[in-house]
């Protein structure tokens, strides 16, 4: 049987990682990215530049990341980055001009969008339909309001809800933990922005919202993708084959020392599943790289 080398859907770095994020950790730069991508059997990331100033100690722009990806296009692609308040700071802002821009700049998705407003903001959806106007899928994360980087929900996740029924052609790429932690019906408002352990229960009303809106997809990069598929292997190779059109491999390597995270054993989840029969051929392919081949337009 032969394995597949994986497109990262959702990774993050910088030309000139200097400024600490709080901690000792930095961001890797393009060359240890790719020394871990070697080492862990990904082929291509695609970058999605920090211009939120949400969660943000170093800001990395569209410009920096589209010049990163010129220097190494046999490895990385790149999503442009963009604030619903900026331009007018109007929910009225035409986004068309600058999209445009992008995207004749390869630009293929908007990500990882970390504003701290809810998702059904006006200025939100303005952005969010003006994405869906010009083909662009997005990225994003969901955290608290205030003291948080991030989209904002609150349990049960009624504004995203209320932005996939807004927008019906875009396709919403969810990620973090929030997102990933309403897969099992038994999580609480206490636990949901953590990392829960067990067998997955039924009613996750992540899977409610993935069953009712076929524009809803998942990102699994970082601690929170890989532990929502991983906790429940019966349930997680279950769920990526029912949902296989629409679930995006993904790292969310951020530091160099990210190479001994447990998020990076997704890689070789992918792999056992296909090679024990517990994944087909097209779920397996079509999540370690076909998805994200259909995005970059490589395929």
């Amino acid at each position: 049987m032969n394995l597949v080398k994986k497109i990262d859907i959702h990774v993050h770095t910088s030309e000139s990682a200097w400024i600490c994020r709080g901690t000792d950790a930095r961001y890797a730069t393009p060359e240890e990215l790719i020394h871990i991508y070697d080492t862990i059997g990904v082929e291509k990331g695609v970058i999605l530049p920090e211009i939120n100033v949400e969660g943000s100690f170093q800001i990395s722009s569209n410009y920096e990341i589209w010049n990163v990806v010129q220097k190494s296009p046999h490895r990385f692609a790149w999503f442009a980055n963009l604030d619903p308040r900026q331009g007018d700071n109007s929910p009225h802002t035409d986004f068309t001009p600058y999209m445009k821009t992008l995207m004749s700049h390869g630009a293929r998705g908007v990500g990882e969008i970390c504003s701290n407003m809810y998702f059904d903001d006006p200025f939100m959806l303005n952005m969010f339909r003006h994405c869906e106007k010009n083909g662009l899928p997005v990225i994003f994360h969901i955290g608290n309001m205030g003291g948080d980087y991030g989209i904002v929900d609150t349990y049960g996740l009624p504004h995203l809800e209320a932005a996939l029924q807004a927008c019906p052609n875009l396709k919403f790429l969810g990620h973090s933990q929030k997102f990933w932690s309403a897969i099992s019906g038994d999580v609480t408002e206490a636990d949901w922005n953590g990392y829960p352990s067990g067998k997955v229960v039924p009613g996750g009303r992540l899977v409610e919202l993935f069953r009712k809106y076929p524009n809803l997809c998942g990102d699994l990069s970082a601690g929170s993708g890989y532990n929502a598929v991983s906790r429940d292997p019966d349930f997680g190779y279950a769920f990526m084959e029912e949902f296989q059109d629409r679930l995006y491999y993904g790292t969310d390597i951020c530091s160099p020392t990210n190479i001994t995270s447990p998020m990076l054993k997704l890689a070789s989840f992918l792999d056992e599943g296909y090679l024990s029969g517990r994944l087909t051929w097209d779920a397996y392919y079509k999540i370690s790289r076909g998805n994200a081949e259909k995005i970059l337009g490589l395929s």
